[in-house]
């Protein structure tokens, strides 16, 4: 706002698209990917086999930041999981963890991280385990290292059967949302949702002040 009133009335207008954690072109996508990787799993041990959502990391200070939306991100991403959980049919019991923790180690983030998770499955005679990373959009650095390599390893290296779910990358369906979105924008379309929690465009001038470090003013 204040780079659009330094460049005055001809300053291009911008806005954002909407949160589409719920949507159709980003839950679809997510659960077909979810049944081809269990698809991999060995069958014959269904029983004992685990789905984990993963999402990225962020400081608990963050994820329970005070404001009209606070707590959202949690909640959002436990929606997703229930709707791709739930349209995969799967029988299977899931939990979300994290990933991609970053920062000083005395900054509490948002936990169980995946690798220790992985440890506390296998110790529950877990054998097999299915990871799918909601919280992603693409295959990108962060989701082929932390997933594909740390995690399948710590996988390895427990004895459990490991299948990584890809994200919708360049699905056509997601492609569409993005598209659809746009259009939510800047024309008459209608809004396509499968959740019930709450979402918004934009956030009101000051709603979501950056916390101060303690010590300072």
């Amino acid at each position: 706002m204040a780079a659009r009133a330094e460049v005055g009335p001809g300053a291009p207008q911008i806005l954002k698209l909407r949160q589409f954690h719920d949507h159709p072109g980003f839950v679809g996508p997510h659960t077909d990917a979810l049944r081809v990787a269990l698809a991999k799993l060995d069958p014959a041990r269904r029983a004992t086999t685990r789905i984990i959502f993963t999402a990225h990391s962020i400081p608990v200070s963050m994820a329970e930041t005070a404001g009209p939306h606070g707590g959202r991100y949690t909640a959002q991403l436990e929606e997703t999981a229930r709707l791709v959980h739930a349209a995969a049919a799967a029988d299977l019991p899931w939990d979300l963890v994290w990933q991609s923790r970053s920062g000083p180690p005395q900054v509490p983030w948002l936990e169980p991280d995946v690798n220790d998770h992985l440890k506390m499955l296998a110790d529950k005679g877990v054998t097999d385990v299915v990871v799918s990373p909601i919280g992603f959009v693409s295959d990108h650095l962060e989701v082929l290292w932390d997933l594909d390599n740390e995690a399948a390893e710590t996988a390895a290296e427990l004895g459990l059967g490991y299948a990584r779910a890809a994200t919708p990358g360049i699905d056509p369906r997601f492609v569409a949302m993005v598209r659809d979105l746009v259009l939510e924008r800047t024309a008459e379309h209608p809004r396509e949702r499968l959740g019930t929690l709450p979402i918004w465009d934009v956030c009101p001038a000051g709603c979501c002040p950056t916390p101060q470090r303690k010590g300072r003013p």
